[in-house]
């Protein structure tokens, strides 16, 4: 079947099988190779790529489910060629990172986050449902315990997005 993208800002058309995943579409069809198939379960989030501003686990969503939707995938979170998203400036400079498989995912997952927490959106550790959330470090951690990092470097992502989203 036909479907088709706009994948960082690129209208995408590809003929696929209907039983095609998301993450299989990007990686073996548009070989963008950056977002990684990790546990392919949806438990790991090393897929994790932005629709249309929501990040979702690539591994667990058909292709053809996104017709025409906005696709971002680390490729597309740089601010230009050589200047990098202030997210992945972080990372670096915080050493956010040790084997690298989780951080695409893990930035485009914070990316969202830092969204969603502007927006109002509560998360499960909010104390308060109506209030503004406020990105303290356990909101933070509770924001992304969708994405695992098997090397264990929680505590340098977590510098890398207070960084980014400011202070407590």
């Amino acid at each position: 079947m036909r479907v088709s993208l706009v994948v960082n800002g690129k209208p995408r058309s590809l003929d696929l099988d209907p039983r095609t995943t998301l993450l299989d579409a990007l990686r073996e069809n548009l070989r963008l190779t950056g977002t990684k198939k990790g546990c392919d379960m949806g438990q790991c989030g090393a897929c994790t790529v932005l629709v249309n501003g929501v990040r979702i686990n690539a591994c667990l969503s058909l292709a053809a489910m996104h017709d025409g939707d906005d696709i971002r995938t680390i490729e597309g979170v740089a601010l230009g060629p050589d200047e990098l998203h202030p997210l992945q400036a972080a990372f670096l400079e915080r050493d956010a990172f040790q084997c690298g498989y989780c951080t695409p995912g893990q930035i485009c997952s914070a990316l969202a986050m830092i969204e969603e927490a502007k927006q109002g959106q509560p998360s499960n550790a909010a104390a308060d449902l109506a209030a503004a959330p406020t990105l303290t470090d356990a909101e933070i951690r509770e924001r992304m315990s969708g994405n695992i990092c098997r090397c264990s470097a929680y505590p340098n992502i977590l510098a890398a997005i207070r960084d980014v989203a400011g202070p407590k």
